[in-house]
């Protein structure tokens, strides 16, 4: 198994040291849309670049979720609509990952909730996504979000909320739900979300990105 190598310095030493890190796209079985959205890490990443200083590699990887790759990443995206399946080897591959440092941001295209609810009770049996109070760090790392997840899609009109796993008192694994970040981050005429409102989506993906890369 690969070393997971998690780059703990501050975003403008990355960029002083050319540290080039790559993301993932989780692809996964069951039947769901894991190749929702396409151009949303890619934005994601070119705005992180441009605001937050990073040097990520503008290309994000799709990676397996039972892959020994899965290693190499220390973010991962996962989103879709539909349903999700882990093997019992996945859910393990998935956990070991998440132990040793990586990190899995979850956002529900709307219809994932049920399904990914699920399937990360195999992955960590004891634990359960706990509702993070607006407080928790994540929302204030770079850009101040003082009442939690910004509103993307009307969904079912419910607030946006931010879950979290969090195994030995690290977060391991962010979810946003009734949010729709990774819309949020595709092309404008993808949905022709206002512009105020994609910027809110892509600053809020660069708090989870700053997150992950200081704590």
């Amino acid at each position: 198994m690969r070393i997971l190598i998690i780059i703990l310095l501050s975003l403008n030493v990355a960029l002083a040291q050319e540290t080039t890190v790559k993301l993932g796209l989780l692809k996964y079985n069951g039947g769901g849309d894991w190749y929702a959205n396409p151009t949303s890490l890619p934005n994601l990443i070119r705005f992180c670049n441009n605001n937050l200083y990073t040097n990520i590699d503008q290309e994000p990887e799709t990676v397996e979720v039972g892959s020994p790759d899965l290693f190499d990443f220390p973010f991962v995206h996962m989103t879709g609509h539909g349903n999700v399946i882990f093997s019992e080897s996945e859910a393990l591959n998935l956990r070991n990952y998440l132990i040793a440092g990586g990190f899995l941001h979850i956002s529900d295209n709307y219809g994932l909730d049920k399904y990914i609810r699920r399937e990360m009770k195999k992955v960590f049996p004891k634990l359960k996504f706990v509702e993070l109070p607006f407080s928790y760090p994540i929302y204030h790392t770079k850009y101040e979000f003082n009442t939690g997840l910004p509103k993307i899609h009307e969904h079912d009109g419910l607030p946006a909320q931010g879950f979290g796993i969090i195994y030995e008192g690290r977060l391991v694994c962010f979810y946003d739900y009734q949010c729709d970040l990774g819309d949020g981050w595709e092309d404008p005429e993808v949905h022709n979300d206002p512009e105020e409102i994609r910027l809110k989506a892509l600053m809020m993906g660069a708090n989870i990105i700053s997150y992950v890369f200081t704590k």
